[in-house]
């Protein structure tokens, strides 16, 4: 059994945003030399997200505007978390929404997704570094 562990580091200069991070993860496959097994792909911070969806520019800026709507980020006083001196207690609460992570099966050294599924990175309180853990097993 291989094991194979790497960190991905993004920095979004607004606020929000969606990266597909596919290529990445791909290149963390091929490092590996994992054949058989399983990728692990998480948000190491607590508002930002990994999810699977299709790259279509219309869907990521649905997710902005759903999201948006859904917890919105004004009036910032909205939110308990923000008496803490924050202003990002929506941003939490999008990163609920959108998920911590995603496992991918890898069949034949290759990540086995279905018809358009690719891998995001999806940034809710940017302006700094964060990461993404990659952690792949198998043979």
């Amino acid at each position: 059994m291989k094991s194979y562990r790497q960190e991905l580091w993004f920095e979004i200069p607004q606020r929000r945003g969606f990266i597909n991070i596919t290529p990445q993860i791909e290149q963390c496959l091929h490092d590996s030399g994992v054949k058989e097994g399983l990728c692990l792909v998480n948000a190491m911070h607590i508002t930002a997200s990994v999810y699977i969806n299709d790259d279509e520019s219309g869907l990521l800026q649905d997710y902005e505007d759903w999201l948006e709507e859904l917890a919105p980020h004004e009036p910032i006083s909205h939110y308990r978390h923000n008496r803490t001196g924050e202003d990002n207690g929506d941003d939490h609460l999008k990163r609920q929404i959108m998920g911590r992570g995603v496992t991918v099966a890898i069949t034949d050294g290759r990540l086995d997704f279905g018809p358009w599924e690719q891998i995001f990175y999806g940034e809710f309180d940017g302006r700094r570094r964060k990461r993404v853990l990659v952690k792949i097993i198998g043979a």
